[in-house]
C-alpha cells in the first residue's frame, strides 16, 4: 500500500499512438496532463477469481500511461521493478489499485513502475493494410524506453532494471527478450504464470481472426472502417470473435487477439547473462473451468500449460548462459474454491487490503494472514531485483537455482 514512506507519481503518458499505429515516443515539450485513461475493454472473465476491480479508470485509447512509486525522488539510484500486468491481453491496466506498488517499494527500497499497454484488437489486431500486429508488445518497449530515459529523476537506476509480469504480462517479458529493440533495458525478469504453450500464433492465423473481426464489426458499425468505428463497436466485435475463435479452437484459455510470432529466432545473446526467475501456482487451471481435467482436479492441465513448458523455457535459458531459477507457490487460502490458483500472488505482491477486500481466491483468510505470507514474498522478488538471488525462502512457496549444462 501506498503510504507516507513513499512518492506515487502518475498517471505518466509515456506515448502517444494513433489508433493500429506504432506508439512515438512524449517528447519534452509536450507538457499536457496524462488522460488518466486505460484501454477500451470488457469485464476481465476472471472477475469470479479476482472479484471486480474496486477501482474505475476512465476508458479511452490515450492510454499509453504509467506510474511510477519511489520511496523518494532523490540520487540514490535504487533498482527499478517494471510491471506487466496480466489479463488475457484483453483486460487489466497498470494503473489500477491492484497493482500499486507501494509495499514493495517501501518494504524493498525499489522504484516500482506500472505500465498501461493497448489490449484486445486495439493493441493485437493483425490484419493487412491495416494493422500489422503486436502493437502492445511496442507500447511496453516504449514504456521500458521511457523507464531508461526518465526513471533516474524519480530515484532509479537505470541500469538495474527488473521486468516482471504475470500471465499475459510474462508471456510479453518472454517475447520481449526476442527483440533486439529491447536489449538493455531490462536486466532482470520475472515470469510468473506464463502460459507459454498458447505464447503466439502464426501470422496467417492472426490475419484470418483479423477478417473474422472486420466481418463481426461491419454488423456492429455498417460502412465504418476499422481505423475509425467507435471504441463500442470494435468492443463488440472483439466480443464475436472471441466466441467464432472459442468455436474454432474449443479453448476457453487462448484469447483471440495476442502475440503473434516475431519471425526471429531465440535471442541467446540477448539473455547470457541476464538473471530470471519464472514459477507457476500449483493449481493456476483451476482459475478457467472450461480447461480442467474430466474429474476437474486442475493439476494435470497446470503441468500441460505452465509447469511443463516453463521448465523447458528455463533450461534454454540456462543453456543460452542465464542464471536461472525457478519458483512455486502451493498456498491454498483457508475457505477458498480455487486453492493455489492462477493470480492468486497478486495481492501478496501487489495493492493493499482496500483493493483486495472483496477478493473470491482469498476466501476467508484475514489480511494479516495474507499480508504475512506477502512480506516474505515481496522480500524475495526484491531480493532477487537487487541481487538476482531469491534469498531464503519457506513453504508455502519454493525456489531453487536452475543449474548450467555442463558442457
Amino acid at each position: 500500500m501506498t503510504g507516507p514512506a513513499v512518492v506515487r507519481s502518475g498517471p505518466i503518458r509515456y506515448a502517444v499512438a494513433e489508433r493500429f499505429a506504432r506508439p512515438r515516443p512524449v517528447h519534452g515539450h509536450d507538457t499536457r496532463p496524462s488522460s488518466g485513461e486505460i484501454c477500451p475493454q470488457p469485464p476481465s472473465r476472471l472477475d469470479a477469481v479476482m472479484g471486480a476491480p474496486l477501482d474505475r479508470r476512465p476508458q479511452g485509447e490515450d492510454c499509453l500511461n504509467l506510474t511510477v512509486t519511489t520511496p523518494a525522488r532523490d540520487t540514490a539510484a535504487r533498482p527499478v521493478m517494471v510491471w506487466l500486468h496480466g489479463g488475457g491481453f484483453s483486460s487489466g491496466a497498470g494503473l489500477m489499485d491492484w497493482y500499486d506498488g507501494g509495499a514493495l517499494a517501501t518494504e524493498g527500497d525499489v522504484v516500482v513502475v506500472a505500465v498501461n499497454y493497448r489490449l484486445g484488437a486495439l493493441g493485437y489486431l493483425c490484419l493487412d493494410g491495416v494493422a500489422e500486429g503486436n502493437l502492445g508488445l511496442y507500447d511496453q518497449l516504449e514504456a521500458l524506453r521511457w523507464v531508461n530515459a526518465n526513471i533516474a529523476a524519480y530515484g532509479g537506476d537505470p541500469a538495474d532494471v527488473t521486468v516482471f509480469g504475470q500471465s499475459a504480462g510474462a508471456l510479453s517479458i518472454r517475447l520481449l527478450m526476442e527483440l533486439p529493440e529491447a536489449q538493455g533495458l531490462f536486466h532482470r525478469a520475472i515470469l510468473q504464470s506464463a502460459p507459454l504453450a498458447i505464447a503466439t500464433r502464426s501470422r496467417a492465423e492472426a490475419a484470418a481472426l483479423g477478417r473474422i473481426f472486420t466481418e463481426r464489426l461491419a454488423a456492429h458499425a455498417p460502412g465504418v472502417a476499422p481505423r475509425t468505428a467507435d471504441p463500442a463497436a470494435v468492443l463488440a466485435a472483439q466480443r464475436d470473435t472471441a466466441l467464432a475463435h472459442r468455436e474454432r479452437s474449443g479453448s476457453t484459455l487462448e484469447p483471440p487477439f495476442g502475440p503473434v510470432e516475431t519471425g526471429g529466432v531465440f535471442l541467446d545473446a540477448q539473455v547470457r547473462g541476464m538473471d530470471i526467475m519464472y514459477g507457476w501456482n500449483a493449481d493456476d487451471m483451476s482459475a478457467f473451468p472450461g480447461e480442467k481435467s474430466e474429474n476437474g482436479d486442475p493439476a494435470e492441465p497446470t503441468r500441460r500449460m505452465y509447469a511443463e513448458p516453463l521448465a523447458a523455457l528455463g533450461r534454454r535459458l540456462a543453456r543460452a548462459g542465464a542464471r536461472v531459477h525457478a519458483y512455486r507457490l502451493d498456498w491454498r487460502p483457508t475457505g477458498s474454491a480455487y486453492g493455489a490458483t492462477h493470480c492468486l500472488e497478486l495481492p501478496l505482491l501487489l495493492g493493499s487490503r482496500a483493493a483486495w477486500q472483496q477478493c473470491p481466491m482469498l476466501g476467508d483468510t484475514t489480511w494479516a494472514e495474507a499480508d504475512e505470507l506477502g512480506r516474505a514474498m515481496r522480500a524475495t522478488w526484491t531480493a532477487f531485483a537487487r541481487t538476482g538471488r531469491p534469498g531464503t525462502v519457506a513453504p508455502p512457496f519454493t525456489c531453487r537455482e536452475i543449474p548450467a549444462p555442463q558442457p
